[in-house]
């Protein structure tokens, strides 16, 4: 991906959109002229709507959308969709678009999608900043999308019907067609300039679902085919004109500085151009390399020669962390939830149960990265972000500039799993330090910061570390008398933009998310929140990766102590509150021939369940140990998401979040700290599940009409404890950690 940066032409004009007001009004003013972007054709404004950060789908249209920077339709008929969120692999380019092409009656074949940058344009309806995360995209901006392409399919109409002088009830649109009566037809992009002209609607009536003949249809993705054909460009390949290439020493201790630097080494390497001491995250100094390509670049930081102060920073280390964890978790915490623990002293049953889970790095497939063109007056970067509205307002504030004199463009990213979303913007700050010492040398020109494989793996950001202990208490026939539960661990959102309203009461409400429900149980609920040096963030499912895991092998351990069937165990605790749950658990079950299917010799079933992101999916897997190994066969899908926009996309999802919840049972697949260095560098002592470790999928989705859940990240959590089930039946050991360790079982 070569970026001409001379042609400023539809680049100037989505900039225009991006820095547009965000009233509610619909004047004139809000609308681009397409004669200056595309040469022609139709761009109509966007308002942002009313932002109430918790509202659901459904309720997400306060204010009227109009189609601005989000559509454009060319003479020739194409349709644009401008994204508003990050593309890494979830399927958005596809998905979104398909919102707008139904109720605008397009033309599929002729609809394609673009990555939007940032701005006030593209913030996402709930959140009310633009971003790709909490499995939102499709929930938020449901009725946002239909709406912009009703209305301009409505504008389109509109003009026709003036150009034909008949009323518009008479007109109708069909693939991109406008016809009339007497035989009269239009095509889209031939009307354009004129629906350009147009009031836009303030009310427009969305179709009913019976309509639909995109929506809810199985989609091929509009990636496909560059991505399996290897021309799909990425962040990592972008490149503009003269660009130089700097990758960055970090300290090996986190927040750590440069003691002492011979740089000699480094600066006699073929094509390193400078050599320069910069800020790194969390109040650290590293140390960049600056060079005409990657490999000196990586040459010359191999040849550097630091003596690291880290005298002022925590050292944490693996070991005693879990033991002073432990010891935390016997004592009083905040208490979350309420609940009478009277019976648990006399219950003639108890169970004492501790779980461990450790730092888990995202190590996507593409490392991350960050073009800065810094010049007098502007700030350009590119780069695959998460956090648009976050990362645009850092850039300003790091390079000492006003935000509309910042540009951020957003690039196709090869995964990201919650990195890419980081509230201090660390990797992106620390690329525009890079830029500023670059000119401060008296050298002008963008550069491009390349993370290797082993600054990802060890450049922080984790999923934190967690420590449960549950102490239960049952009856003679195994009923819950009471259940007293402790988690310890890191807060994500301490001490970002995001406290205010994800710590409630000093407790981070990611921490014990998935605890409890659908169940009906007696449960009190504590949390102990402690502070070290390593910085963490969310991970896909966020506190659901280790929240289900905990719930789902002592509801079902708890099943086995009263006799009954996991499965008739769990429907028994769930109220008719939860009718997803049950329909999706319901659906795995019938699906998978549980209780009805003999499994081969040495095969046992594992049942398991979860909501996250408001989307319950429930897997039924079948499972093996052999030779002390276990090995996951197959595993069946009952998912609901509500209504599935795209059925193909909610299946690969799915695919997609148990491979990687299954690289979470392997070993090795943890993040472990000794003095407060990491111990993991790569690949090979960084554990990821491999194409010999996926097992067969099938994936059902439970019919409705409602308004979709999220679907990224649900999929995820009820993997690990399925299986762990399944090996309990087979062993008669109970796995109390991830990742699985038979022998400590």
């Amino acid at each position: 991906m070569y970026i001409k940066t001379s042609e400023q032409g539809s680049a100037a004009a989505r900039r225009a959109a991006a820095h547009g007001r965000s009233s509610g009004s619909l004047s004139r003013r809000d609308f681009l002229k397409a004669s200056s972007v595309v040469g022609g054709g139709l761009i109509l404004a966007f308002v942002v709507p009313g932002t109430n950060r918790l509202a659901r789908a459904e309720e997400a249209k306060a204010a009227p959308s109009a189609p601005n920077a989000f559509l454009r339709i060319a003479p020739d008929n194409s349709v644009t969709v401008m994204v508003n969120r990050l593309e890494f692999g979830q399927g958005v380019q596809t998905s979104l678009p398909m919102l707008i092409a139904e109720e605008l009656d397009a033309d599929w074949s002729q609809v394609r999608g673009e990555l939007a940058p940032a701005g006030n344009a593209f913030k996402d309806p709930v959140y009310g900043m633009q971003m790709t995360g909490g499995s939102g995209s499709i929930a938020h901006s449901f009725i946002q999308y239909r709406e912009i392409g009703a209305r301009a399919r409505a504008m389109l109409i509109a003009a026709a019907a003036q150009q034909w002088n008949v009323p518009v009830e008479q007109c109708r649109a069909v693939k991109s067609v406008v016809y009339g009566p007497q035989g009269k037809k239009a095509t889209y992009g031939s009307l354009a300039d004129a629906a350009m002209k147009q009031p836009v609607p303030e009310k427009v009536v969305l179709k009913d679902a019976k309509d639909f003949t995109i929506i809810g249809k199985p989609t091929p993705r509009l990636d496909a085919r560059p991505k399996s054909t290897g021309k799909q460009q990425f962040g990592i390949d972008a490149a503009v004109p003269g660009m130089k290439i700097a990758l960055i020493a970090h300290p090996p201790v986190f927040g750590a500085k440069v003691g002492k630097l011979d740089a000699s080494k480094a600066r006699a390497i073929a094509g390193v151009i400078d050599v320069l001491e910069v800020p790194t995250d969390r109040g650290g100094r590293g140390v960049v390399v600056i060079a005409n390509g990657y490999w000196p670049a990586k040459q010359g930081r191999d040849a550097l020669v630091i003596d690291w102060d880290t005298s002022a920073v925590e050292k944490i280390s693996t070991t005693t962390q879990f033991e002073q964890y432990s010891a935390l978790a016997q004592k009083p915490g905040i208490v979350a939830r309420k609940a009478d623990m009277s019976k648990l002293a006399s219950a003639p049953k108890k169970l004492v149960a501790e779980y461990r889970f450790p730092y888990l790095a995202h190590a996507p497939m593409e490392p991350l990265n960050c073009i800065v063109d810094l010049k007098k007056d502007s700030c350009t970067v590119w780069a695959g972000t998460q956090f648009q509205t976050v990362d645009q307002g850092a850039i300003a504030r790091t390079a000492g500039m006003k935000l509309e004199q910042v540009t951020l463009n957003t690039l196709m990213a090869g995964g990201g799993f919650g990195r890419r979303a980081v509230p201090t913007s660390d990797y992106i700050v620390e690329a525009v330090n890079v830029a500023k010492a670059y000119q401060a040398s008296g050298r002008t020109g963008a550069v491009k910061i390349i993370w290797s494989r082993e600054d990802d793996i060890r450049g922080g950001y984790y999923r934190p570390a967690h420590l449960h202990r549950a102490e239960i208490g049952f009856d003679e026939k195994g009923a819950i008398l009471a259940w007293n539960h402790a988690i310890v661990g890191q807060s994500i959102a301490a001490g970002t933009p995001f406290e205010g309203f994800m710590v409630k009461d000093g407790v981070d409400s990611t921490m014990i998310e998935g605890m409890g429900a659908p169940y009906d149980l007696p449960m009190q609920l504590s949390a102990h929140t402690v502070k070290a040096n390593v910085p963490v963030l969310w991970w896909r499912s966020v506190g659901s990766t280790h929240t289900a895991f905990v719930m789902e092998t002592l509801i079902d351990e708890a099943a086995v102590m009263a006799g009954a069937d996991p499965v008739a165990y769990r429907k028994r605790l769930i109220s008719d509150k939860h009718p997803r749950h049950l329909a999706a658990l319901d659906l795995a079950v019938a699906k998978s021939g549980y209780g009805k299917r003999t499994l081969p010799a040495g095969h046992a079933f594992g049942v398991a369940m979860h909501e996250s992101f408001e989307s319950v999916v429930a897997y039924v897997v079948e499972a093996s140990v052999e030779n002390g190994v276990p090995k996951l066969h197959k595993v069946t899908a009952g998912v609901h998401c509500n209504r599935a926009v795209n059925p193909l996309t909610v299946e690969a999802q799915v695919q997609g979040a148990i491979l990687m919840a299954v690289g979470t049972t392997l070993p090795g697949a943890a993040i472990t700290l000794k003095d407060g260095v990491v111990q993991q560098q790569n690949f090979g002592d960084y554990t990821m599940a491999r194409m010999p470790d996926m097992p067969h999928v099938e994936v059902h989705i439970v019919a409705s009409d409602a308004a979709p859940t999220g679907m990224g990240e649900p999929g995820f959590p009820p993997l690990a404890p399925a299986y762990a089930n399944a090996i309990a039946k087979l062993t008669g050991k109970r796995l109390r950690s991830l990742p699985f360790d038979l022998a400590a079982a």
